[in-house]
């Protein structure tokens, strides 16, 4: 691969001269899919190794963004849907993923981004749920903020999002409950959701060739620019992204309009 770096390098660079700064994404969500499939393409002997080589593959695409000016970054690593899979496969992603977030405030510190997670840390396993909040205590304010998608779904958090819109109601007006159903509206469910004070996706990448979300920013993604890539996550490079930040620019948003 080593003779290969130089037109790598100069491609790449080709790439980053035709994007435009004006038509760049605000906010790009990013589905990490394909960590297994890699590990058998590539013949390990577990997933261990593919599962750290994605971690790594992240925190590249953190830099990536943060050399882009990107405001705002949110990676879906663990999905509800995911915990259903067997101890074996879900063990060392645990210990990956505390791993991950154990290192995450240096790299905050040499980025400079915020940070928090987004999902239902109750489902998850005590290390791994207080890893993910050490994380979010030890990071600070930043220049763009990080958003990690941990034991994520996207039914759930409109469910939760519809759930505390309700109870603010109840709060605000507690002897008129009938009448809450009238001032249920979108603008009050997207200020509930998880991060609901940020921007709405411009750009959703996937990524080990599957066209579709699954259900990730379910709300957020409605009018989302997608890009689903083939390479698996694990083995997503900096071209990849370049690409899809091209094809990103050279689209014509309508917003249903």
């Amino acid at each position: 691969m080593e003779w290969h770096a130089p037109i790598y390098r100069a491609y790449a660079r080709h790439l980053a001269g035709e994007l435009d700064p004006a038509r760049l994404p605000k906010h790009i969500g990013v589905i990490l899919d394909g960590h297994r499939r890699f590990a058998r393409a590539e013949g390990f002997d577990g997933y261990t190794e593919s599962y750290r080589t994605g971690m790594a593959k992240l925190a590249e695409l953190v830099g990536w963004c943060a050399d882009f000016d990107i405001p705002v970054v949110t990676a879906w690593v663990l999905s509800t849907d995911n915990l259903s899979r067997p101890a074996a496969e879900l063990e060392p992603y645990f210990e990956v993923l505390i791993d991950l977030l154990d290192g995450l405030p240096e790299l905050a510190s040499s980025l400079g981004f915020s940070f928090r997670v987004i999902g239902s840390l109750d489902l998850l396993p005590v290390p791994l749920a207080l890893a993910a909040k050490r994380a979010q205590e030890r990071i600070g304010p930043g220049r763009f903020v990080v958003n990690l998608a941990l034991g994520y779904g996207g039914r759930q958090e409109v469910v939760d999002a519809c759930r505390s819109l309700v109870a603010d109601l109840l709060v605000e007006d507690p002897h008129d409950p009938a009448s809450i159903p009238e001032r249920i509206d979108a603008e009050g469910i997207a200020a509930h959701l998880y991060i609901g004070d940020l921007p709405d996706p411009d750009l959703v990448i996937r990524t080990s060739g599957e066209a579709r979300l699954s259900g990730f920013l379910l709300w957020q993604a409605a009018y989302a620019e997608c890009a689903f890539v083939d390479p698996y996550w694990p083995a997503f490079r900096r071209v990849d992204f370049l690409r899809a930040l091209r094809e990103y620019g050279r689209r014509d948003r309508r917003f249903g309009r």
